[in-house]
């Protein structure tokens, strides 16, 4: 699947949750993978980014799977309750 596929695509948790649509992407070239779906374009995340992040975004590991819509994992384990390691990703 392209990226440019997942663009506008809606996200929903595993319980059904409607979470927000796919605005952008952020990847991670070093690994050349995916990293987070933004559910705000990254022009809009202006002065606060960081705290954009942990609430506009998903983290990619979390997704399940990407069909008519993407599907992540239970709301809890979105970017709002980010683990440290999840955390340590918002400095990079």
């Amino acid at each position: 699947m392209r990226i440019s596929e997942i663009y506008r695509m809606d996200i929903y948790s595993d319980n059904g949750q409607y979470l927000g649509e796919v605005q952008d992407v952020i990847l991670d070239l070093e690994k050349g993978e995916v990293s987070r779906l933004l559910m705000s374009p990254w022009k809009n995340l202006k002065s606060d980014v960081k705290s954009a992040l942990k609430k506009k975004s998903i983290l990619y590991k979390n997704v399940k799977n990407v069909g008519d819509v993407v599907l992540v994992g239970s709301a809890s384990q979105s970017a709002n309750d980010a683990t440290r390691e999840e955390q340590e990703d918002l400095y990079r």
